[in-house]
């Protein structure tokens, strides 16, 4: 049985984490990958539809995911999980429950995230008219030592989504794809 893993990646709002989670999984899916897409959007319109954005909201909504996570990622899946994921307790508790787990940091400056924000959010947020949002006015605990740290200000997509499969090729947990040799 193929091994499981997490790649877990947390970031502010706009910082590129679900384009990237979109990107790596059509990557995996073309190598033959089992992988699952856990996304913050998409979770919170089924799974924590009932939770809101309190501390204790935020930690039950990342408790849920790690479950869900765990299942999978035991049962020898993939799960990409896009989640601002603010609290590093509960990052910390998604990696000791989930096989293989990969932290990746999707640092962007919040200028760069605000100027993203095609809600609004960040402005709503800056205006006060928006209550516990992250970066602004809740906080966001950066990772300390994430196994990847992405640079989305500085990178492109493609450069993001192969640091993601370079790390996970060398620590066997994909196929490496073998550069394509031209014959003449």
């Amino acid at each position: 049985m193929t091994q499981g893993f997490t790649v877990w990646l947390t970031g502010l709002s706009g910082a590129g984490k679900t384009t990237i989670a979109i990107e790596l999984e059509h990557e995996l899916q073309a190598r033959g990958v089992r992988v699952e897409r856990l996304d913050g959007d998409t979770v919170r319109q089924g799974l924590t539809r009932d939770l809101g954005f309190s501390k204790a909201d935020r930690d039950k909504n990342i408790e849920r995911v790690t479950f869900v996570a765990k299942l999978l990622s035991r049962n020898g899946v993939g799960v990409i999980a896009s989640f601002i994921s603010p609290y590093r307790e509960a990052r910390d508790t998604a990696r000791r429950e989930t096989t293989n787990f990969i932290e990746v940091y999707v640092a962007a400056p919040v200028e760069t995230c605000a100027a993203r924000d095609v809600k609004g959010l960040y402005a709503k947020a800056f205006a006060g008219e928006l209550k516990d949002f992250t970066g602004v006015n809740d906080p966001y605990e950066e990772p300390l030592s994430p196994e990847i740290t992405l640079h989305t200000e500085r990178e492109t997509l493609s450069e993001s989504v192969g640091i993601v499969l370079s790390y996970l090729e060398a620590h066997n947990l994909i196929p490496v794809i073998e550069a394509e040799l031209s014959g003449d």
